[in-house]
C-alpha cells in the first residue's frame, strides 16, 4: 500500500486594499482576492489559467480553492481521487499502484494478491510470507507437520503434501546407523543391506575404519584384512604367513597343509611345483628329480 501525499498549501490569498494590480492582465485588486507569488500578485482567474494544476483524471484545472492531491507527479482534484475499480474514494486510506491504475487494497487483493494454501486468507501486501513450488503461505501458518511449530526461515524438506523442519524429517524418515542408532543424515555406508556412519563402520578386530578399504567378514562380522588373516586365515605351511585370497592371491592345499602359489616350491632345487608334479617327504615336499636322488 501507498501512503498518499496531499498538497494543501502552497500560495498565500489575501485581499488588498490599497492600490494594487495583478502581475498578469494589470488589473486592480483594489478589494479583490488575490495570490501572491514570487513574482507578484495575481486575480484569481489568472492564477488558476497560469499556475493551477491539470487534474489527471478528468483532465480540467485544479482551482486554487479546490484541495489537490499528487501522487507520483501526477495531480489529483479530491473527488477524482478513487479507486479504478470499485470508486472508493482514495484521499484518506491506502492504496496500491497497479500500472496507470490506483487501486484500494480490497480491490488489489481481490485481483491480485495470492490465497494462503492452509487457512485460504487473503495474504494481504507487504505481509510477511513463504512461497514455494507456486503456492503461497502466511508465515505463521507454514508449520512443521510433526511438530507443529513455524517453520519461517529454517531450512525444510518437503514429503508429498507435507513440510517438516529438518530435525522432525530426520527423527521420523532418517535411517539410524546399525551400530550407534543414531540419525544418519549424509554419507554413510551400507553394510548386509543395513546403514552405518562411516566412522561406526571399524574392523570388529582391530577398529580400524573400513570405508573405502577391502575387507571380509566371519559370522557377518567385518574385519579388515589383516585381522582376518591372524584370526582365520590358513596359514601357508612355507612362510607361516596367512593365505587370504585376496588381491588374486592363489594357493595350492595337500591333505591338511596349504601353501601360497609363490611359496609351493621343491624343498631342495626350490622348483616351482604348481601344476607339476611333486612328492612328498614327511614334512617336506619335492620335484620328481630331487625325490629321484635320495
Amino acid at each position: 500500500s501507498t501512503d498518499l501525499l496531499a498538497g494543501e498549501g502552497g500560495p498565500q490569498t489575501g485581499t488588498m486594499t490599497e492600490c494594487f494590480d495583478c502581475d498578469n492582465c494589470k488589473e486592480s485588486l483594489y478589494g479583490r482576492k488575490y495570490i501572491q507569488m514570487d513574482n507578484g500578485p495575481y486575480c484569481i482567474p489568472c492564477y488558476d489559467a497560469h499556475f493551477a494544476n491539470t487534474c489527471d483524471e478528468c483532465k480540467e484545472l485544479i482551482g486554487h480553492d479546490c484541495r489537490e492531491l499528487y501522487y507520483e507527479d501526477r495531480h489529483y482534484h479530491e473527488h477524482c481521487f478513487r479507486c479504478f475499480r470499485c470508486d472508493r474514494s482514495l484521499a484518506d486510506e491506502p492504496f496500491t499502484c497497479q500500472g496507470e491504475e490506483l487501486l484500494c487494497n480490497d480491490c488489489y487483493c481481490s485481483e491480485f494478491s495470492s490465497k494462503c494454501i492452509a487457512c485460504e486468507k487473503t495474504v494481504m501486501p507487504g505481509s510477511r510470507k513463504l512461497e514455494y513450488n507456486g503456492q503461497t503461505w502466511h508465515e505463521h501458518c507454514f508449520i512443521c507437520s510433526s511438530c507443529q511449530q513455524p517453520i519461517g526461515s529454517r531450512s525444510f524438506i518437503p514429503d508429498k503434501k507435507d513440510y517438516y523442519c529438518v530435525p522432525c524429517y530426520e527423527s521420523k524418515f532418517a535411517p539410524r546407523c546399525t551400530r550407534c542408532k543414531k540419525t544418519l543424515t549424509k554419507g554413510g555406508v551400507t553394510y548386509r543391506d543395513e546403514p552405518w556412519h562411516k566412522e561406526c563402520f571399524v574392523c570388529t578386530g582391530c577398529k580400524t575404519p573400513l570405508a573405502g578399504q577391502q575387507f571380509t567378514s566371519q559370522d557377518d562380522n567385518p574385519y579388515c584384512i589383516k585381522c582376518f588373516g591372524n584370526l582365520y586365515a590358513k596359514k601357508c605351511s612355507a612362510c607361516t604367513k596367512p593365505i587370504t585370497g585376496f588381491g588374486g592371491g592363489k594357493y595350492v592345499s595337500f591333505e591338511d597343509r596349504h601353501w601360497h602359489h609363490n611359496c609351493f616350491n621343491c624343498a631342495r632345487c626350490n622348483t616351482s611345483l604348481v601344476g607339476k608334479g611333486f612328492i612328498p617327504d614327511n614334512e617336506e615336499i619335492l620335484c620328481r628329480d630331487c625325490s629321484s636322488d635320495l
